[in-house]
């Protein structure tokens, strides 16, 4: 409970030192809780349920497990192609080699399946 409290504080008042509106009665009213309720939470005297912690994550874009001290990672990558710059960073013989390799693979994937089915008629 230690660890959700300090690191759901830190992020208050990260957020706080951005736009000063980032009181704990704002973040009450986010999350649809009692200001003492939150102020509990931030003291590390009261967990909030499943619910409430998914909207803490979500207003401070962190996931739930960093809130929980489970990861020291705040927010885990979306599994796309972004990690290699996103596609408005690609270069055009970057673009033609993963289209042809999109190509290669979905004609191995014909073949697999036209074969499976030629095995099956037998």
């Amino acid at each position: 409970m230690e660890i959700f409290a300090k690191r759901l504080k830190a992020e208050r008042e990260h957020s706080k030192r951005k736009d000063p509106k980032w009181t704990q009665e704002y973040i009450a009213d986010l999350i649809g809780v009692a200001r003492p309720t939150y102020t509990a939470y931030e003291n590390g005297t009261k967990l909030p349920p499943m619910d409430t912690l998914n909207k803490i994550a979500d207003i401070f874009d962190v996931d739930t497990d960093y809130l929980l001290g489970r990861t020291l990672v705040k927010k885990k990558p979306e599994s796309n192609m972004s990690f290699y710059g996103g596609p408005e960073n690609y270069t055009p013989d970057e673009i033609e080699e993963m289209e042809a390799a999109l190509e290669r693979y979905r004609a191995m994937k014909r073949r697999a399946a036209e074969q499976a089915e030629n095995d099956s008629k037998k």
